[in-house]
């Protein structure tokens, strides 16, 4: 979750006692020569958009697969004048229809998961949700075809507990890729999640080293709830 959205959600945990860490630098990321970034869960392009003034030169791929969200995002696309291009699909382990819970207060919360009773506790906007038919596919049938990706690759994982069906349905595309950022829920915020041990030996079978966290958020009792966390070969 980035920009405004970001910030709203910042604004609500703090006023709920939880706490955000930052590391400055993206761990060492930027110095790294990305030519390539793949954003999968890109919401609006918050993250594309920030992304792009880290790696100005970057070809960028955004994957949203919610109608509004991704509305907005190829109104900013259309911008950037050939720099991005934006898919509306979900990506995971398999190609075809799917439902997908949509968080109609706040649609960076929304996944192809459904929400624990834990996370609407935590976070009372996620509980106003509608399910939405989405198209889903896989990394690897994207790029596993020429035209080849430039070099140097990030692939920036958000998609709320379904992050393992995506690294399984593009081992070929992360094989190639130099870097990847994935959003972890330490909390089970949502049914039949990825746990942080099966995402970190994934990426390890893949080549990747976990390189930290570039930040987190806390509950008040200390505890995180989820983190950023970066890997990279």
């Amino acid at each position: 979750m980035t920009g405004r959205l970001k910030q709203f959600t910042e604004a609500v945990s703090n006023r709920m006692g939880f706490a955000r860490h930052r590391c400055d630098d993206f761990l060492g990321l930027k110095r790294l020569p990305i030519r390539s970034v793949i954003d999968v869960g890109a919401n609006q392009g918050q993250f594309a958009r920030k992304i792009s003034s880290v790696f100005p030169e970057a070809q960028i791929y955004c994957f949203e697969p919610l109608p509004e969200p991704f509305d907005k995002l190829r109104h900013w696309s259309d911008r950037r004048r050939g720099a991005v291009t934006v898919f509306n699909v979900a990506l995971g382990d398999r190609e075809g229809a799917a439902d997908m819970f949509f968080h109609a207060e706040h649609s960076p919360s929304s996944s192809l998961l459904r929400s624990t009773a834990a996370c609407e506790t935590l976070y009372p906007f996620t509980r106003n949700q509608a399910t939405v038919s989405v198209s889903m596919t896989t990394l690897d049938r994207i790029f596993g075809h020429p035209p080849p990706l430039r070099p140097d690759t990030l692939i920036k994982l958000d998609v709320q507990g379904f992050e393992d069906r995506v690294i399984s349905g593009g081992p070929q595309t992360f094989r190639n890729a130099r870097a990847c950022l994935v959003e972890v829920s330490l909390d089970v915020l949502y049914e039949k999640q990825a746990a942080f041990k099966g995402i970190v030996l994934l990426l390890d079978n893949l080549g990747y080293r976990y390189a930290g966290n570039t930040e987190q958020i806390c509950a008040e009792d200390g505890h995180v709830i989820y983190l950023d966390a970066l890997f990279v070969k």
